[in-house]
């Protein structure tokens, strides 16, 4: 009886740690430790291994089959996160902590474009599918290797990092999987909606952190990000570095672009003069 209340007490505590009510009392192993790069690394094994087995699972399959993943993980990420902001609600005794974790940051967009590419249709669901497979992985590789403000203030398994990748990792996962199922749209009709989801969020971003003195988007500061080093060439200016971040955003949106057309032309090329080969092989004959 004692040691079977003994394993309750030693659940309860880890329980407690884990969601960090009261404070954590182990300290942050820190950025780019050990733990930190294995955690990670791990979840993006799983994330990669998913995508490749269900892509090519459901390459074959019906629009509906395919889109029945892209449900599951609409779900899966915004219950996690749900969940996460209850949590830090009742730990921080705040009803309104909601305002400091809305989803105004790039990877956590995917909060609502991953549930836009599973439940709309038309044009929103193809700017939606081209959105999330533009900034999944990216989103998800920022949130995980370079979150270097969330590993250097919590400990690697707690629920303020776990939760977090695991919601990044979905995010990659779903990118991946939309390329690997042939769920791709990439129109070019359709650049200018995904390019102004980006914009419509950066300026909800820009004002929640006036309002609420947030750094959405890392319009503020870089806070141990990769977005220190543009922070640190314009010396921190308030009006240099929010416009020096949109403008990466749009290099990045227009390389990749150039990239996935090009390879997308070249597939064509080397399709036709193929199949060009093939007919003329059966002239001959």
């Amino acid at each position: 009886m004692l040691e079977y209340d003994f394993s309750i007490q030693v659940s309860e505590m880890n329980l407690s740690e884990f969601f960090g009510f009261g404070g954590y009392t182990r300290p942050a192993e820190g950025y780019m430790s050990w733990q930190h790069l294995t955690f990670v690394s791990l979840l993006t094994l799983v994330m990669i291994l998913c995508a490749v087995v269900l892509g090519r699972r459901y390459r074959n399959c019906d629009a509906k089959r395919k889109n029945r993943v892209l449900v599951v993980s609409a779900l899966l990420i915004d219950g996690f996160e749900l969940f996460k902001i209850v949590i830090l609600s009742v730990r921080h005794s705040d009803p309104l902590y909601f305002v400091r974790v809305l989803p105004l940051f790039l990877c956590s967009i995917q909060l609502i474009t991953i549930p836009l590419a599973a439940f709309s249709k038309g044009r929103v669901k193809e700017a939606s599918l081209d959105f999330v497979t533009v900034f999944g992985l990216l989103g998800a590789l920022l949130g995980t290797y370079f979150a270097g403000n969330n590993y250097s203030c919590y400990p690697v398994i707690s629920i303020d990092n776990v939760v977090s990748g695991v919601t990044h990792c979905i995010s990659g996962f779903v990118s991946l999987y939309i390329m690997i199922s042939g769920m791709t749209s990439m129109k070019k009709k359709n650049i200018a909606i995904t390019t102004g989801i980006l914009g419509g969020f950066c300026v909800a971003a820009y004002v929640a952190n006036i309002f609420w003195d947030c750094n959405y988007m890392f319009l503020s500061r870089g806070d141990g990000t990769p977005y220190d080093i543009v922070y640190n060439l314009v010396n921190g200016s308030p009006v240099l570095y929010p416009l020096a971040v949109l403008a990466l955003f749009v290099i990045y949106i227009a390389v990749y672009y150039h990239i996935y057309f090009a390879v997308a032309s070249r597939k064509v090329k080397n399709n036709s003069n193929e199949s060009a080969s093939e007919t003329k092989e059966c002239v001959n004959v």
